[in-house]
């Protein structure tokens, strides 16, 4: 039977090459492939586009990538809690493309369904419709989006299989199941390999036939911001 499990994230990410574009799942710290982010890191691939809700934080998630100089690009709805993007981006070392987050997500889920472009009025009469094609329906104005494919995509999951069916838990289910169709080659990671069948089929969100690669890897649940009360 299909086997799609690897030894290892370096194993996973191995020909992720220069100049790739990669659709990371994840929002802030939940649900990121902290892992697949560390290897290729530690693989030195440059000239990097990621498109992810954002870059993580200055030390962790794709805020490594940035440290290291390794993404040219990102396309992101929030980029907040991340000094080092903020500097790159004033300084005019990383190029940046804002996309509302409801646009973004649609982008990704669009790419993934084989949908070319698609209408949203988020957006219209904003610098994010320069450049752009409007169209009005039905006395309102819409700006046309491209769907978003990349070369890889790179998400984490709580639970798989080797026939590499995923299941998210709770909120860091987020923009994974989208970033995972909207890859040519999606790589997970996943906290709990499971046997074939264990899974409720119901309870499926990334149905293997999208995966390619599965990496089972220990994961770190950081906070970006711990509140405590005084």
């Amino acid at each position: 039977m299909i086997n799609k499990l690897v030894a290892s994230a370096a194993v996973a990410v191995r020909d992720v090459g220069d100049g790739a574009t990669l659709v990371v799942g994840g929002f802030g710290l939940c649900g990121i492939p902290e892992n697949l982010i560390t290897a290729l890191v530690q693989r030195g691939v440059k000239n990097l586009t990621c498109v992810s809700n954002n870059a993580g934080v200055d030390d962790w998630g794709l805020g490594l990538l940035l440290q290291t100089r390794q993404i040219r690009k990102m396309v992101s709805s929030y980029v907040g809690e991340n000094a080092e993007f903020e500097r790159q981006f004033l300084s005019g070392e990383l190029d940046v493309e804002f996309v509302p987050q409801g646009t973004l997500a649609e982008r990704m889920r669009a790419g993934g369904a084989g949908i070319p472009a698609f209408f949203t009025p988020a957006g219209y009469g904003t610098v994010v419709a320069e450049g752009k094609e409007s169209r009005e329906f039905d006395g309102r104005m819409y700006v046309m989006e491209r769907g978003i494919v990349g070369d890889f995509s790179l998400v984490a999951a709580w639970k798989g299989d080797r026939l590499g069916n995923l299941m998210y838990r709770k909120t860091a289910r987020n923009f994974n199941p989208m970033a995972a169709t909207a890859g040519k080659i999606c790589i997970a990671e996943v906290e709990q390999l499971v046997e074939v069948g264990e899974l409720d089929p119901d309870c499926i969100h990334t149905p293997g036939i999208f995966v390619h690669r599965l990496v089972v890897a220990p994961r770190q649940k950081r906070i970006e911001q711990r509140t405590v009360r005084k």
